[in-house]
């Protein structure tokens, strides 16, 4: 587990983690912007944990597409998965390697990636942990998991909704409606779940078939690294937990 957080350590900066929450701003009103900087910065992150020149990278929930180039620049041979067609769509970018499916049923074979990456995805699934399953499956053993995902009861819990998310999901969407005059595109309930660290956590330490080597909160400067240490604390401090498995033996792996 050092050894990975080592790696990591080192792209957590003051100045990387102000980039990011500063570009956050940006993902309703600009998201070419929000979603060009957060895939360099998954890229990078990816690259420092596993290694990623010349692997097989898998991205369940890949999305519009703004990761396949950001990932090929450092030599990756990447793939992408993502059940809603709309969202393949929503940038206009060609979809060259990305396949229509759900994660929890994802259509590759066992043992057939190097890595399996989940960016901000989990709170948006109502099974997740039956995904992270399904991730383990299709990754070869010695391979690498990386799972990503917004902590429900930290600032972003809400996405665009903000802070009124504290107040109750399903409120805080009605609030939104009312203020809009439309629903917010991540709808409490439908696309969007209450998911939290210590529920992550508790997959990643009893999962079957992979071992855990490495946790951290994404966004924050290695100095506050601390808070995901502290149960309570870390669902609000910590805001994006990222768990960084290895799988093993196929023998161990879920059917």
């Amino acid at each position: 587990m050092t050894r990975v957080l080592d790696r990591m350590r080192r792209l957590a900066t003051v100045r990387r983690a102000a980039g990011l929450l500063s570009d956050f701003r940006y993902e309703q009103s600009d998201p070419a912007r929000f979603y060009g900087a957060l895939a360099r910065d998954t890229a990078a992150m990816v690259d420092a944990t596993a290694g990623i020149d010349g692997a097989v990278v898998l991205d369940v929930g890949g999305g519009p597409g703004y990761f396949a180039d950001a990932f090929a620049q450092r030599g990756a041979h990447y793939l992408a998965v993502d059940p809603d067609a709309g969202e393949l769509r929503a940038a206009g970018l060609a979809r060259r390697t990305t396949v229509r499916a759900a994660g929890e049923a994802l259509p590759f074979a066992d043992d057939s990636v190097d890595v399996c990456l989940s960016s901000n995805v989990v709170e948006h699934t109502p099974r997740p942990w039956e995904m992270a399953d399904e991730m383990i499956r299709v990754t070869r053993p010695g391979g690498t998991v990386i799972i990503s995902y917004t902590l429900w009861w930290g600032p972003f819990g809400g996405h665009e909704m903000g802070l009124t998310h504290y107040l109750g999901g399903h409120r805080a969407a009605a609030r939104y409606t009312r203020r809009h005059g439309h629903p917010p595109k991540n709808l409490y309930g439908e696309s969007l779940f209450k998911v939290t660290a210590a529920q992550g956590l508790a997959w990643a330490r009893g999962a079957r078939g992979a071992r855990l080597v490495g946790a951290f909160p994404r966004y924050l400067p290695r100095w506050a690294w601390w808070v995901l240490r502290v149960p309570g604390l870390r669902e609000i401090a910590a805001t994006n937990l990222v768990m960084v498995l290895v799988a093993e033996a196929a023998e161990s792996r879920p059917r």
